[in-house]
């Protein structure tokens, strides 16, 4: 069986790059508590955001989707699933409030691991929600040319319940001598690579992701979509995973490459953060300039939805008449049309 002891492989990810990452995160960390304690009214729109960015995010990831207006509605909880994909985004928004309401009071177990998987599944009335997957399953990829090959060959079925134990007793055996960090994604991975539901194993991921940063005291991802960061960088992210299980059923596999993606991901996580408080507590900025400056600030294109989105209080005709000024300013460029119509800032500004 593998062996999940951490307590030595930890320290072998404390490379210049990792280090500068942590670094940047316990600094964010302390900045975000002085937020939060000054701002708590105003960071509630930010929990429903990053709610309904985070269950659409990572069901997308899947190829789970609906369309945005009943994701909505189905993540406030104002309309009942109709349909397979909208019973599963339902699920995810309950896991997802769990461990958001109660997080300090969820061991990291194979019951409560079951518990969770089984409310992902709960609206479906699955047989597979809340048991490990009843056959050996393999992780394929498909290439350009439409070949199909495995990548990955997770933990035999009769394998995955010990290998849960054992992951999960490695975990809590390091935490007092491991950077939290640091062990919360080692065991992300390890739990991918053993693979231990027939269905879910990557939203289940992203939810223990979620969990174990908030035990650990990082709770970001509350307020700004973890999932929503990974979904957009979803290319790399396979890449890293890949890279990371290489060898992984001899020991010999590198965490580093996964590890220092999701701290990459974390990074950028507080940053909006912060650039998001800054907006929403900046009582000298009028609703038309915030959607400049979140525009100017923003990472790649950006839609009106998703500006309405990250707005509640801003009307659409002013999210619409900021847009139309801003284009003939030549502030910002257009890019397609229709309801696929995105904007970017333009570099030259």
């Amino acid at each position: 069986m593998r062996d999940y002891n951490y307590r030595e492989k930890w320290q072998k990810l404390l490379t210049p790059e990792i280090v500068k990452k942590l670094t940047l995160i316990h600094e964010y960390k302390g900045e975000q508590r002085l937020f939060i304690e000054a701002h708590k009214d105003e960071l509630n729109e930010l929990v429903e955001i990053a709610k309904v960015q985070s269950t659409e995010a990572s069901n997308r990831i899947e190829g789970i989707s609906t369309e945005y207006d009943r994701l909505k509605n189905l993540v406030q909880a104002k309309t009942t699933p109709r349909n397979r994909e909208e019973s599963e985004i339902a699920g995810y928004r309950d896991v997802l409030n769990t461990i958001h309401e109660n997080y300090d009071y969820i061991p990291v177990n194979a019951n409560y691991i079951l518990q969770l998987h089984r409310d992902l599944y709960k609206f479906l009335g699955s047989v597979d929600g809340g048991i490990f997957k009843t056959s050996d399953n393999i992780i394929r990829e498909t290439d350009m040319d439409g070949t199909e090959r495995i990548r990955f060959k997770p933990v035999a079925v009769w394998e995955t319940p010990p290998s849960i134990d054992e992951l999960c007793k490695a975990f809590y055996e390091a935490k007092n001598e491991a950077d939290l960090l640091l062990l919360d994604f080692m065991f992300i991975l390890d739990f991918l690579c053993i693979h231990p539901f027939n269905d879910g194993n990557g939203r289940m991921s992203r939810l223990l992701t979620l969990l174990l940063l908030y035990q650990s005291g990082f709770i970001v991802g509350k307020y700004i979509s973890i999932e929503k960061i990974i979904e957009e960088s979803k290319e790399t992210y396979y890449e890293v995973l890949q890279e990371s299980s290489m060898n992984w059923h001899e020991n010999l596999n590198d965490y580093k490459p996964f590890v220092n993606y999701m701290l990459g991901v974390i990074v950028k996580a507080y940053k909006e953060f912060e650039s998001r408080v800054k907006l929403l507590t900046d009582s000298g900025l009028s609703k038309m300039d915030r959607i400049r400056e979140i525009i100017k600030y923003h990472i790649g294109t950006i839609t009106k939805s998703e500006l309405m989105e990250m707005n509640p209080d801003i009307s659409d005709t002013t999210i619409q008449r900021a847009l139309a000024d801003l284009l003939k300013n030549g502030e910002i460029q257009k890019i397609g049309g229709g309801r696929y119509t995105k904007y970017i800032w333009k570099e030259e500004n």
